[in-house]
């Protein structure tokens, strides 16, 4: 599906949800070091491209919008994500914990994936009950933000994930 093939912007998210249980999926069923490193490294960038656009675009347009505390909690998902996600960056596939680290981070990104389609009770289904949010503008926003985040990770790398709800404590 091509970018402009999204309807709006809640398809744009649920596209990349697939695309990281794909890649999940993959990395459960590879060996060899080399092509570990290299899904793992592909569900990193997918995530933080994806909590990015979300943090910065999605969530804050439905900010005050919907009820209770699906976007916070939503946040702080995210930082839990990022924890792992930036270990497993710094790591390889022969350390310790390396493969348990994908795996819970799996189970992680499953839980939030969850939240966010249930239907009728999850944010999506929220934000959708929400007319004065423009989902197809919010779309265009996202994919124009992907596409920077995207040429960033090919000329150099995204910088690791930074937790914004969750204070980490020096160790």
């Amino acid at each position: 599906m091509a970018d402009q093939d999204y309807t709006d912007a809640i398809a744009l998210l649920k596209a990349d949800h697939r695309k990281v249980e794909k890649l999940f999926e993959q990395y459960e069923g590879a060996s060899g070091s080399a092509t570990k490193k290299k899904l793992a490294h592909q569900i990193c960038v997918e995530l933080k491209i994806h909590t990015t656009l979300e943090e910065e675009i999605f969530y804050p347009a439905y900010r005050g919008k919907i009820e209770g505390d699906m976007l916070d909690e939503a946040y702080v998902e995210h930082d839990g994500a990022k924890v792992l996600i930036n270990d497993i960056e710094a790591g390889n596939p022969g350390d310790d914990f390396y493969d348990a680290k994908v795996h819970v981070l799996s189970e992680e990104i499953a839980h939030h994936v969850h939240e966010e389609e249930m239907p009728s009770e999850g944010m999506f289904a929220a934000c959708r009950k929400v007319e004065e949010v423009d989902l197809v503008a919010l779309r265009d926003a996202m994919l124009a933000r992907k596409q920077e985040l995207m040429a960033q990770e090919e000329s150099g790398g995204l910088p690791p994930a930074q937790p914004r709800a969750v204070n980490l404590q020096p160790a």
